[in-house]
């Protein structure tokens, strides 16, 4: 009984993509304000270079809150998932 409990809870730690995301942390550079997305616009799309890890070199554009200009370092946890690109020719996230 107590060998099924302690695998239970081994299993129950880790998620299916937790071995993903719980990797190294990797630091981005902001290259490019894209434009601002969200119901209230309060999330800012910006492209951004990948400095180290396996990615390194490559460009890929990203979702972030709060304030950011180009220039800032973003440290991502993972870099496999890119954000989808703003379509819409409103930019503050509301039609009023």
């Amino acid at each position: 009984m107590a060998k099924t409990q302690k695998a239970k809870q081994e299993k129950s730690q880790a998620s299916k993509g937790s071995e993903k995301i719980l990797g190294e942390a990797v630091p981005a550079t902001v290259k490019e304000l894209l434009g601002r997305t969200g119901f209230r616009g309060e999330i800012t799309q910006v492209k951004v270079l990948v400095e180290a890890g396996k990615d390194k070199g490559r460009t890929m554009r990203r979702n972030v809150r709060g304030a950011v200009r180009v220039g800032d370092v973003l440290v991502l946890r993972e870099t496999e998932i890119e954000a989808r690109r703003i379509r819409s020719n409103i930019t503050k996230g509301s039609y009023s």
